[in-house]
């Protein structure tokens, strides 16, 4: 069986408009999660600390941290909790 790069595997699989289309909102939520656990983590706060900062139910931090996909509105009660804004843009 001959061996291909993820790098070209996945170039290949991006050409097909339904993989890429759940490619780039799987890539925003984890791109989110990423964004919130690193400002959390930068303030020193645990998920439970943040929880109680916001009014977000811990559970909902560990799952926006995880990739799932929440309300803008939970995003501002967690940025302005972590003294953050939350900046939409569309490219």
């Amino acid at each position: 069986m001959p061996t291909i790069k993820f790098d070209d595997f996945l170039k290949e699989q991006l050409k097909d408009p339904k993989f890429k289309a759940r490619f780039e909102k799987e890539s925003a939520n984890l791109e989110s999660a990423i964004v919130i656990a690193k400002a959390r983590e930068a303030a020193g706060l645990t998920q439970r600390d943040l929880a109680e900062k916001s009014g977000v139910p811990q559970s909902t931090i560990a799952r926006i941290e995880q990739g799932a996909n929440t309300s803008i509105s939970t995003l501002c009660k967690i940025a302005f909790a972590l003294d953050k804004q939350v900046k939409i843009s569309l490219v």
